[in-house]
């Protein structure tokens, strides 16, 4: 039995390890991630979730873990930015607002597959020019959803959070733990 994380994210992977976990194979799957006419972004993210699991290849026995964050303003998914244009508007709508960011966790061995969501309200403070420019030229808002990242230079413009931080983050830690529990995998065996 082996535990394959499904994700690129150097973020997932260090949340896991934060879980005391290490993952045996990293193999981010390949599918498409745009929004079908009409999706709203909780769906959405357990769709992509489950999609993610599906496609990544495993033995029966192995534990395949997936995820997917989706920033929602209203009914609005805002995705990874696809260049400093995009994260500039997504910021600005978002400032001075509050938001919610979705990550749907999908845990799959065999042919069953365990789904949770978690769900976490965040507030943007209104940006001053100077403070939008800088994260811009940091560049850290690519491969970002919503184009921020809590866990970096973006923190300083996040005054509220109701929810999981770690969530934001793109890994929910006790629907995680939670999830690879029913899935047979011993959480606390690594700790």
């Amino acid at each position: 039995m082996r535990l394959i994380l499904g994700s690129a994210s150097p973020r997932r992977k260090e949340i896991l390890a934060q879980m005391g976990l290490v993952p045996d194979l990293i193999l981010p799957p390949d599918i498409d991630e745009d929004p079908r006419k009409g999706e709203l972004p909780h769906p959405y993210a357990a769709r992509l979730a489950r999609e993610k699991a599906l496609a990544v290849p495993a033995g029966p026995e192995d534990v395949v873990l997936c995820a997917d964050t989706t920033v929602a303003l209203g009914r609005r998914i805002l995705g990874k930015p696809a260049d400093a244009g995009e994260a500039a508007a997504f910021l600005t709508l978002l400032a001075g607002r509050r938001h919610e960011v979705i990550t749907a966790v999908a845990v799959r061995r065999g042919d069953r597959i365990w789904a949770r969501e978690s769900v976490s309200a965040v507030k943007v403070k209104r940006l001053s020019d100077a403070e939008l420019n800088g994260y811009l030229a940091s560049g850290e808002w690519q491969g970002k959803a919503g184009g921020y990242g809590i866990q970096g230079l973006a923190g300083a413009f996040i005054p509220w959070i109701s929810g999981s931080f770690t969530g934001i983050m793109g890994l929910p830690v006790a629907e995680t733990a939670a999830l690879l529990t029913a899935a047979g995998w011993p959480v606390w065996r690594q700790a």
